[in-house]
């Protein structure tokens, strides 16, 4: 069956991790037409990588029906992992690296892409820390989250 892509809409996704590892968040900012949403979440101990997959994950995860999504990360882990094609060396390569470890994060990965069958998925690189307005509000959410998700 064919999937239709009625919306398009542009999310914004960021992560942090308050020591790597040790309490991270995440935040997402969701924008169709002129409605913005804007979610996070916390986790008590994980790595700042976990925490920008879960920010994409967590906004495709609240889309109610398949969308055309351009997904703007400042994470070159995420956005290289399309670009250059490391996602799908990874799945031939059963879930090893060019070195032949394991890929870390692979249930975040598979989960990211069981979304990406439903969801048109473009992903743009955008600098951290430099003025860019959902990227920076992304930057508040995640950290905020992570300091919720501290033990004290």
């Amino acid at each position: 069956m064919k999937k239709t892509h009625k919306s398009e809409l542009t999310i914004y996704t960021d992560g942090s991790c308050l020591g790597n590892p040790g309490p991270g968040g995440y935040g997402a900012v969701l924008i169709y037409k002129e409605k913005v949403k804007e979610i996070s979440g916390g986790f008590s101990d994980t790595t700042n990588n976990r925490m920008e997959l879960t920010g994409v994950i967590a906004a495709l995860e609240v889309l109610k029906y398949p969308c055309q999504a351009t997904v703007f990360t400042d994470s070159q882990y995420i956005q290289k992992a399309f670009s250059q094609g490391w996602i799908s060396k990874w799945q031939l390569n059963g879930w090893k690296t060019a070195g032949k470890k394991d890929v870390k994060n692979k249930d975040l990965w598979e989960k990211l892409l069981g979304l990406m069958d439903t969801h048109q998925v473009r992903f743009k690189w955008v600098k951290g820390h430099s003025g860019d307005k959902y990227n920076e509000r992304c930057d508040v959410l995640a950290r905020e989250a992570a300091m919720r998700a501290t033990d004290f």
